[in-house]
């Protein structure tokens, strides 16, 4: 069975091949790249390693040849992202991949957040195709907060107009490893998993967390959106980030990033990583 990752040489894609290593022969492994220059790494391990961008079509058929199962790490061109996933869907239909898992984002069929338009258009575009697909609807990494660590060094507050709303985050390492269970198990696969933390954390347990680590005290300063926006904007935190970042808050406020279940524990077979093992690394 030869088993190929999307983005190989990125964030969650390291970590997936790491965990894949764990599983399978490294012989079994394809990492698909864009950048020729970051192959070294991946083929250090023994993996193949193939180049194919997301905008490449006939590169994406080729880096699919004999490739049984594929992970689709969604991409991080907003705006471009539909485009680009159908090029992998259809390079993996056209080479007759048998099963494609695709990492996607909580709930996106009725999700408000700034991200799920294009997760659930990529959804819809596979469900028209004859492959066979698992949807890994990866929650809140632990990591998207690791710049909290310092502004709360700084200020001693978290900015947020959240409310009272919950993150079932997890580590990006928890994800991957989920993702290389569902590519190596042959046991039966569920056709989506709502991938979240074991505890759903509120603002102020963020607030208490980081207190913790800092051993000092951090509080909340709950504002309004707009309030929000002007204070994160006059920090210098460019436009596209202050419009995610309150858009975000929103969907939190709403319950959206709170994930019911247990299923990535399960799927890894322990429980997710703490909040504060992953926030520690910044401290």
């Amino acid at each position: 069975m030869t088993i190929a990752v999307t983005a190989a040489s990125g964030q969650l894609g390291t970590l997936v091949v790491d965990s894949l290593l764990t599983r399978v022969p490294a012989s079994e492994i394809v990492a698909i790249i864009r950048d020729s220059a970051k192959a070294q790494p991946l083929a250090d391990k023994g993996v193949t390693v193939r180049i194919a961008g997301y905008d490449d079509p006939d590169a994406l058929t080729a880096a699919l040849e004999g490739v049984d199962r594929l992970l689709l790490i969604s991409g991080n061109e907003f705006g471009q992202r539909l485009a680009q996933h159908s090029n992998v869907i259809d390079a993996a239909s056209a080479q007759g991949v048998s099963l494609l898992a695709y990492t996607s984002a909580p709930s996106v069929d009725t999700s408000t957040l700034p991200v799920a338009p294009e997760h659930l258009a990529t959804e819809q575009y596979l469900a028209t195709t004859d492959l066979d697909v698992v949807l890994l609807r990866n929650g809140w990494y632990h990591e998207n907060y690791l710049t909290s660590v310092d502004a709360a060094r700084h200020t001693g507050v978290v900015l947020t107009s959240a409310g009272e709303g919950k993150v079932s985050s997890a580590a990006r390492v928890d994800f991957a490893e989920a993702a290389a269970v569902v590519l190596t198990t042959d046991q039966p696969l569920k056709p989506v998993y709502e991938l979240g933390g074991d505890v759903a954390w509120s603002q102020a347990d963020l607030a208490a967390t980081l207190g913790d680590l800092l051993g000092t005290t951090v509080t909340v300063a709950e504002v309004s959106p707009e309030e929000q926006a002007t204070t994160l904007a006059a920090a210098g935190v460019p436009q596209m980030w202050v419009d995610f970042t309150v858009a975000t808050d929103a969907s939190i406020k709403q319950g959206e990033l709170e994930i019911p279940g247990n299923e990535l524990s399960t799927l890894i077979g322990r429980p997710a990583t703490p909040l504060a093992d992953s926030l520690r690394t910044a401290v």
